[in-house]
């Protein structure tokens, strides 16, 4: 997996990161988080510490896309509701 990855989308903390690694692998794309270790550490949010990239397969990464921008959108709607 480590092999031709390309940065998906980076996050700042990992509770949401790891809800998109979740959604991209119900959909068969599997992912990797790369982290600041002392931001997890320390739970440290500042200055990029708790900044998450989501990598993908460059195989992979046009699909990645296409999910995650379909969650955005969403949020956007749920947003614009209240």
């Amino acid at each position: 997996m480590n092999e031709n990855l390309k940065e998906l989308i980076v996050i700042e903390g990992m509770p949401e990161a790891e809800v998109i690694k979740s959604k991209l692998e119900s959909f068969g794309i599997p992912s990797l988080l790369r982290f600041e270790s002392a931001g997890r550490l320390f739970g440290i949010s500042m200055n990029g510490l708790g900044k998450v990239k989501v990598m993908v397969s460059e195989d992979d990464y046009d699909k990645a896309v296409e999910i995650i921008q379909v969650d955005e959108e969403d949020l956007e709607e749920e947003e614009s509701e209240e």
